[in-house]
């Protein structure tokens, strides 16, 4: 099989990364307990346990031996299944070794040889998953359709538009608000510059921030939501293709706000977010990608860079609610703790991601003309 470029490696590239901030969150406290940090691989099955942590173990592990194993079918010529499955197992394993050493040296995460083994597992049937449907045709029926509907250079953005609905996982003040960090931000630079001089090097706001009227709100979610439409216009060749992908980004969106409203809520708040101003919001920004199905790839291009620096303008310019930040806290601690950072960084960073895509791939065609 001759070696081909794949999506596969950057979303296994950034999937590790998910992974390694998920293990060693909250990154404090780092101290020797004076033993081997491998000491665990030894300790007997552990006395309280439940399914949802072995669940959670397996299944966090299988998209990372997924996107392993299929980078190295895609990208190695004549790899063999078996080949495959064994390389994307030892980095699943090594990944995982290196992280449960690791918790050895942080206070609030407990090593265990049984997650190791079950992390090792998880990463095993992924991979096998991914060879199974490599056989079966579908990966190149895969490949097919992706050269048919977007452009060759399409990388970066489909990693962007599949990391898309996991940010908005997290959950957000305003309805696709991605990237909402400068009160966050502002607070975390106050607390490090405490009791140095540099802290009266910071700026002081004359007035606070304002929570959102409806039109803003409205507003901010038609861009939220325009924005990865944009983003996947820029790299699909047709119109007809572009109609397709408008309503499915659309409704993925829609799919993944209403999933984090369960997590965050209960299931039966699942769609207390789809207020009047979100709904007009979703129509608006529906209607707007309806005009630009046929604009050509560089105006769309353009017109991302306009609405995400407008979308961060506006949104940070409102001020995180005391609910909001009660949800945050429920989402920071306890089982949300494994989840907190496989989806928080993706909420804080994708817009910024997104954005530098967009100034690269314009800079890029510009050169090329």
């Amino acid at each position: 099989m001759a070696a081909h470029k794949t999506t596969a490696l950057p979303l296994a590239l950034a999937y590790a990364a998910l992974i390694l901030y998920a293990s060693l969150y909250p990154f404090a406290d780092w101290r020797d307990q004076g033993i081997a940090p491998w000491a665990y691989l030894a300790a007997p099955w552990p006395k309280y346990w439940t399914g949802f942590d072995f669940a959670i173990n397996i299944a966090g592990y299988v998209p990372l031996g997924f996107l392993a194993a299929l980078t190295v079918l895609r990208t190695r010529a004549a790899a063999s299944g078996a080949r495959a499955v064994l390389r994307a197992t030892l980095a699943g394993a090594a990944i995982s070794f290196a992280m449960e050493t690791l918790q050895s040296y942080l206070p609030a995460r407990i090593p265990s040889n049984v997650d190791f083994g079950f992390n090792t597992a998880g990463t095993l049937l992924g991979a096998v998953l991914a060879v199974g449907l490599e056989r079966m045709g579908a990966i190149a029926h895969w490949h097919r359709t992706r050269s048919n509907w977007f452009v060759e250079d399409a990388r970066g953005a489909l990693v962007l538009l599949a990391l898309w609905p996991v940010a908005l996982l997290f959950p957000a003040a305003v309805t696709f608000g991605l990237g909402q960090v400068f009160e966050r931000l502002e607070t975390a630079i106050s607390e490090l510059l405490l009791d140095t001089p540099f802290i009266d090097w910071m700026p002081l706001r004359q007035f606070e921030l304002q929570p959102l009227v409806p039109g803003v709100e409205l507003l901010c979610v038609m861009l939220g939501a325009l924005v990865p439409c944009l983003l996947g216009f820029m790299v699909t060749r047709s119109a007809v293709r572009r109609a397709m992908l408008l309503p499915l980004t659309l409704l993925v969106g829609i799919a993944a706000s209403a999933l984090s409203a369960a997590l965050s809520y209960g299931p039966p708040h699942a769609w207390s977010w789809l207020s009047l101003p979100v709904q007009i919001g979703i129509v608006a920004a529906g209607c707007v990608g309806i005009v630009l199905l046929g604009a050509p790839r560089r105006l769309c291009g353009g017109l991302l860079l306009l609405a995400l620096v407008l979308h961060l303008s506006l949104l940070n310019q409102a001020p995180e609610s005391a609910y909001f930040a009660q949800t945050l806290a429920t989402w920071e601690q306890g089982r949300f703790i494994r989840f907190n950072g496989l989806a928080q960084w993706l909420g804080w960073l994708w817009p910024f991601a997104t954005l530098g895509y967009a100034l690269v791939a314009l800079s890029r065609r510009t050169r090329q003309s």
